[in-house]
Parts: structure tokens; sequence; C-alpha cells
């Protein structure tokens, strides 16, 4: 980090932190806003009380699969445009020729 870094004091899952960090507060809170949703989503769906450890790793799986699932969403959705392009220039070149 450099010295354009500035500290961000963020609340998740009823703990104070200080991020030091190079983007915006705003967006900075809003990330622990993200992940403290998150974990209070885990812990409404636990019959049994849980640690504040585990919540966190519950959380942090289940925004990795979110993130999993929309790379590979991405990922299709380019090789789908990437086809229909090529597709689209062979219908060119074919009219051309």
């Amino acid at each position: 980090m450099d010295d354009n870094d500035s500290f961000v004091r963020v609340t998740i899952f009823g703990q104070d932190y200080t991020v030091k960090a190079p983007a915006d507060s705003t967006y900075i809170q809003s990330i622990a806003k993200f992940v403290d949703e998150k974990m209070r989503e885990v812990q409404q769906g636990l019959s049994d009380p849980q640690s504040t450890t585990r919540i966190a790793m519950l959380a942090a799986m289940n925004i990795a699969d979110e993130y999993f699932a929309m790379r590979n969403d991405k990922e299709q959705f380019s090789s789908d445009i990437e086809g229909k392009v090529q597709s689209i220039i062979e219908l060119v070149d074919e009219e051309l020729n």
C-alpha cells in the first residue's frame, strides 16, 4: 500500500475494524456492508448458535460460490458472443466472395 491509502472504519457482524485501503471509503463501506449481510444471512439459516469464525467461513464460501457462478456466466456469455461474431464474419465473407 502507498501514501494514497486511507483508513476506513467498518463494522462487520458487530465487530469494528479499521481498514487501510487505496479505494474510496464509500466503496470499502459497501464491501463491509455486503460481508455483514452475508454473515447475517448465514446466521439466520443456522438452527444452532455458531461461532463467529464458522459463520465467517460459511459466508466466505457463499460469496465465493456467487463469484464463481458469475465468473462462469461471464465466460459462457463471452464464448457465446465470440461464436456469434465469428458466424457473422463468416456470413459477410461469404457474401463478399
